[in-house]
């Protein structure tokens, strides 16, 4: 073979390939059992996908006569698919500092929100913010997260609750799209919270007659590209029949249903989400058997979210008998001002040890079924011929100490790879050389 090629990572003592016959998902035991190969090479071509997995003779004498852009020796390291993050908030003016010392004396949740903290703190500061601020500390966030191994990530608005300032966080997050290196899954999130001076009805009024159809045309006209709606289904916030009807009209609109579920109080949302054909339903520490069971049925993805739970002192999501049922389980970091985490090997770390998730289970997660969760995983999730390249080289001769070392990834973390270029590399790393 001739030719030219963008990317060889040659002799990896473990390459995690996830999945191995082209699943969307991994369910059950087929979470738990990964497929790794040893001692084996990949190559990545000019348009940025996968061309060839195997066993490293075996791809070194396939590619014998091809020039490669770059070539990494991974002899004595794991390469493992470019993690993916299902459900971050990202893009705000205002960090929430003080409300943690609030959280440790004792305060709750909803008690800050109440008191006028919480999401409507930082919806004041971001509508004063201009759309370059935001931008600039969204892209220095998401740079954090790459260094951390991710390379898609889903990021929602959320913080304006009034038209103008929403379509000011997508545009901020379109235009991330357009110009970095990283994944993105774009998710309108209006219905955040209530806005003040108005009712739930009202809100959810203005979310169905003004901010969708403006949202539908700025899509047709291809100023933004909006993936996911998501509403805050929660006891004195968005009720299960405004839910219903925003997430209907997202529905109509062409987005995926992808929502804030049964966090705080069982409100039957994941009831209601199997109905309306959801995507993936996020938190979740109080949802039903019958939830569990329905979202198992309508293979809608439980996007849990173990930092919030952890931070917020709230009881852990029941992961354990969501697999046992069935369910397509992904994991997020829910970075926003609340839960500030840019880390899915933590979020990975504390899904093992307090929702009692096994590493292949915690590393299917926030790969394979967190690309499900977005609708992403016939691209991404997985190191597969035809995938995007997007990957992650880890120095170190087993891929568990991703997960293991807690807090250790920057130590860790030798490259991260988005369609072949390597987007971070370590500083103790020297250039290789190409043929």
């Amino acid at each position: 073979m001739a030719g030219r090629q963008r990317l060889l990572l040659e002799n990896a003592q473990q390459l995690v390939l996830v999945c191995a016959r082209g699943e969307e998902c991994l369910r059950r035991e087929g979470a738990g059992s990964l497929a790794v190969l040893r001692n084996a090479s990949l190559v990545v071509g000019l348009d940025g996908c996968i061309k060839a997995v195997g066993q490293a003779d075996v791809i070194h004498n396939q590619f014998s006569g091809v020039t490669f852009e770059r070539i990494i020796n991974c002899s004595g390291k794991c390469v493992l698919p470019g993690l993916v993050d299902a459900h971050t908030h990202p893009v705000w003016a205002g960090d929430r500092v003080h409300e943690f010392a609030m959280k440790l004396a004792g305060a709750s949740y909803m008690e800050i929100h109440q008191a006028g903290g919480g999401i409507h703190f930082t919806v004041e500061h971001t509508r004063k913010a201009t759309e370059e601020e935001l931008f600039n500390s969204f892209k220095d966030r998401l740079e954090h997260m790459r260094r951390a191994g991710s390379t898609l990530v889903e990021c929602k608005s959320g913080y304006g609750l009034n038209l103008e300032t929403e379509l000011k966080m997508l545009k901020v997050i379109e235009r991330a799209k357009q110009s970095m290196d990283i994944g993105i899954s774009s998710t309108y999130c209006g219905a955040h919270s209530v806005p003040k001076g108005k009712t739930a009805t009202e809100a959810t009024d203005d979310i169905i007659n003004n901010h969708l159809p403006k949202l539908k045309e700025l899509q047709l006209s291809g100023e933004i590209h909006v993936n996911n709606i998501d509403v805050f289904c929660e006891k004195g916030v968005f009720d299960l029949d405004s839910t219903r009807r925003i997430l209907q009209a997202g529905k109509d609109i062409g987005l995926q249903i992808n929502f804030h579920g049964d966090e705080l109080h069982p409100m039957k949302s994941a009831e209601l989400g199997a109905e309306l054909g959801a995507r993936a339903i996020s938190h979740l520490e109080e949802v039903s058997d019958e939830g569990i069971m329905a979202m198992a049925r309508a293979k809608c993805a439980a996007v849990l979210l173990p930092t919030t739970a952890y931070m917020l002192r709230l009881k852990q999501p029941r992961a354990r008998k969501m697999l046992e049922e069935g369910v397509i389980v992904a994991l997020g970091s829910d970075f926003n001002p609340n839960a500030y985490c840019f880390s899915m090997p933590m979020v990975m770390h504390l899904a093992c040890v307090n929702m009692k998730m096994s590493m292949n289970e915690a590393l299917a997660a926030a790969t394979i079924n967190a690309a499900y969760a977005l609708g992403k995983s016939d691209t991404h999730g997985s190191i597969e011929t035809g995938k995007q390249g997007d990957l992650v080289i880890i120095n170190s001769s087993r891929w568990e100490h991703l997960i293991y070392q807690f807090g250790g990834h920057e130590a860790l973390i030798d490259y991260v790879i988005v369609k072949g270029k390597v987007v971070y590399q370590n500083e103790r790393c020297g250039i290789t050389s190409s043929y």
